[in-house]
């Protein structure tokens, strides 16, 4: 192999090295851009929330209003924290609400 080849066999190599990164970083912005993070802590905004307990939007505020569901406002919109969310399923909601749903569903 001539020096030539040598340069263009790493050139080569150093190009798909490139997009390998290329790649990762296309991956990560769009796993990073799916979910908002607050203190290391996934937030969960209306839309989520609203397909999770299968509510309205209406529903949701009722919920903020009457202080039964905690929320964050970053940039005027409206956030929830994980570990909120699963506080108040456990305390709002029977186990058997998402069992029955579940069943209706299946057939």
């Amino acid at each position: 192999m001539g020096e030539n080849d040598l340069t263009i066999w790493l050139h080569e190599w150093f190009e798909r090295f490139l997009e390998r990164f290329d790649r990762l970083d296309n991956n990560l912005d769009g796993i990073s851009s799916r979910y908002n993070f607050l203190e290391g802590e996934r937030l969960l905004d209306n839309h989520d929330l609203c397909e999770l307990l299968h509510v309205s939007k209406r529903t949701l505020q009722r919920y903020r209003t009457s202080g039964e569901l905690p929320y964050q406002t970053i940039y005027h919109k409206t956030y929830y924290k994980e570990s909120d969310v699963e506080v108040f399923i456990r305390n709002n909601f029977a186990k058997g609400d998402f069992e029955d749903d579940n069943k209706g569903n299946s057939g």
